[in-house]
């Protein structure tokens, strides 16, 4: 008994260590949160918040991962295919107000192209996901009669992940970049 309670006490920590991170990092930022930071926010020391991820690397990867579930449960599910344009400029929009998260996905996923980053695979399976949720919402969209028929769904999931991160990176230079309604253009102009 003592050991499932004891069990169920770290998920909970864990899941407040998460919740305190998503809303510190969105706030001051990626290269201002310190391990200190999120450690005192949530009452533990540096070492006791690392024992709930193993290493500061995994820490904010799970900070990225509670970030993606929190962003496609409020702004791509459940009607995901059909809405999906609307539902990535909600995101894109949303993702204006929090700062702090896009300098975080934007340094971290640089820093993970190689292989042996612990976020390396984080992101490799992120980039797959999305492309495949972009692919299939376009061949609805096409089904729909809503885009071109000749519009290669695959190549295009390619493209607009390469759109929305090169967006992120030119708003984090200029903030009077409207990430939003650069994506809605480029859905205006594949529209039928």
């Amino acid at each position: 008994m003592t050991r499932r309670g004891s069990y169920s006490k770290g998920i909970a920590k864990r899941e407040e260590i998460l919740e305190t991170a998503l809303e510190l990092v969105a706030r001051v930022g990626y290269g201002r949160t310190t391990v200190r930071e999120l450690a005192d926010a949530v009452g533990l020391s540096q070492t006791g918040l690392l024992h709930y991820f193993g290493s500061k690397e995994e820490l904010f990867t799970a900070i990225l991962a509670r970030r993606d579930a929190a962003d496609r449960a409020a702004f791509l599910a459940p009607d995901a295919p059909p809405e999906l344009p609307a539902g990535l400029v909600r995101l894109i929009r949303h993702n204006a107000e929090v700062p702090g998260l896009v300098e975080l996905y934007t340094r971290f996923s640089a820093e993970a192209v190689r292989p042996e980053h612990p976020a390396h695979p984080h992101f490799r399976d992120r980039y797959r996901e999305i492309r495949q949720l972009i692919a299939d919402a376009v061949g609805e969209l096409q089904r729909d009669g809503q885009l071109r028929a000749d519009l290669d769904p695959d190549r295009f999931a390619v493209l607009a992940v390469a759109l929305l991160d090169g967006l992120q990176v030119q708003w984090l230079y200029d903030p009077e970049v409207d990430m939003a309604e650069h994506l809605a253009h480029l859905w205006a102009l594949l529209a039928r």
